[in-house]
């Protein structure tokens, strides 16, 4: 994926989270199915994970510095996304500082805002990287290592359509969304 698509596909990801979310009645939003995030605790662990992405955003030569080249041939968007699935089936769960607090109905709108000024700037952010830079240049990830800038965007544009689907499976053992009818 070019440097011309990426950008756009990465926010309209998160963007189709934010609306998908907002779509939720308040119950639904604060439904916690056996223990699992609720959909406000979903958007504030991208949040989370958004803010440090943007951190690292820095200019070429300081990442270069600080985290060096990728030696390898870069994955495409297909073998990213079964790479990071296999590291979630190898025990790969999002470190303690990517863990989101407990949300109320009371933050959703700031939870929205957030997340959709972070993404407005990371796209600047990324707009600044040319292709060659966003191949070879390195930035590390909790449990996948070392990855390409135009990687982390692949796994960043992934992982926001990833939670959205754990909140639809969540919400589908929720009784006022899906019913059950299998006593009629």
């Amino acid at each position: 994926m070019t440097k011309s698509l990426l950008p756009d596909q990465f926010v309209q990801a998160h963007m189709d989270l934010i609306s998908y979310v907002q779509t939720l009645p308040d119950e639904a939003y604060l439904y916690s199915y056996a223990g699992k995030w609720t959909a406000g605790q979903q958007l504030a662990h991208i949040i989370l994970c958004l803010q440090v992405t943007s951190k690292a955003l820095l200019p070429p030569a300081v990442i270069e510095e600080k985290f060096g080249k990728i030696d390898r041939p870069e994955m495409t968007f297909d073998e990213l996304v079964r790479f990071y699935q296999a590291g979630l089936r190898n025990g790969g769960k999002a470190p303690e500082r990517f863990l989101p607090p407990p949300t109320g109905i009371e933050q959703r709108i700031q939870l929205n805002t957030e997340l959709t000024d972070l993404l407005a700037s990371i796209r600047q952010q990324l707009m600044t990287y040319s292709e060659e830079e966003m191949s070879s240049l390195s930035l590390p990830h909790p449990f996948l290592g070392k990855l390409s800038i135009r990687e982390l965007f692949y796994l960043m544009t992934y992982h926001a359509g990833h939670h959205q689907r754990q909140i639809i499976a969540h919400l589908k053992h929720f009784p006022a969304i899906f019913p059950d009818t299998s006593s009629n």
